[in-house]
């Protein structure tokens, strides 16, 4: 469904991604882990050309694109077929919650009010906030708040969502609840790729695990392998580090 190659990004001297490739099948929910600073978010925000890498290609579908050279136009029509989520919502505070979610559909993809409404409470609906549709951010608990950013993905119909660590700006209980709806979408079979912290997520609802370090993979593979028999030291490591886990 997705691939990349070779993907690199530098700001300055400081090389962030060297070298990543990433391979993302339909129906995939791919964990990206990794200390801070190990390039993580760069990797989703270039592969959603919020940033241009310096190197690397894309394969979307049957399409290929050089990510240095990709023009504007195909960016935006690639953007359509995804939805990003931000760790702060990205919210529009003078917006109630449904027209949040409608912006997108109504502003970018020219869609009719009333058809952008009706998808928009189905959204909603979606995530537990059908008695929500006409709060406005500041009446919204923070996993609230970040489950309106979710239907807004979801309400784009999108291939895949890149979820950039969606729960680091909630206490515990509101990131339950957002975990709890993410655990949902994977169960409908949508396909995401997810920068996290949440070991319990990426342990028991993705099914790949993605372990990135200095910009580059240390070790993937399906997560019940990740997590049972790790091969690489530093990996090993950081599971103790983050998972408490002392199996090996």
């Amino acid at each position: 469904m997705l691939e990349i190659q070779n993907i690199r990004k530098s700001f300055g001297n400081l090389e962030v991604l060297r070298g990543v490739d990433i391979r993302v099948e339909r129906g995939d929910v791919a964990a990206i882990l990794g200390p801070s600073g190990s390039g993580k978010t760069t990797l989703l925000r270039c592969m959603n050309f919020l940033e241009k890498a310096d190197e690397g290609v894309m394969i979307f579908g049957w399409e290929t694109y050089a990510m240095n050279r990709i023009s504007k136009k195909e960016a935006a029509g690639l953007r359509r077929k995804t939805a990003f989520v931000f760790q702060n919502y990205n919210l529009f505070q003078n917006k109630t919650a449904l027209a949040n979610v409608t912006e997108g559909l109504i502003v970018a993809r020219k869609m009719p009010k009333a058809e952008a409404v009706e998808i928009g409470k189905r959204a909603l609906d979606r995530v537990g906030l059908s008695d929500r549709y006409d709060y406005y951010p500041s009446q919204l608990s923070g996993g609230q708040q970040q489950r309106v950013a979710i239907a807004r993905g979801v309400a784009a119909e999108p291939e895949i969502i890149f979820f950039d660590e969606p729960t680091s700006a909630l206490d515990p209980e509101l990131t339950g609840e957002v975990l709890a709806v993410m655990r949902r979408l994977a169960g409908d079979g949508m396909t995401m790729l997810v920068v996290t912290h949440e070991m319990s997520f990426a342990r028991t609802v993705s099914n790949r695990v993605i372990f990135m370090e200095n910009g580059v993979i240390v070790e993937e593979g399906p997560s019940k392998d990740f997590f049972a028999s790790p091969k690489k030291e530093r990996t090993k490591a950081f599971l103790r580090t983050i998972d408490g886990n002392t199996d090996w």
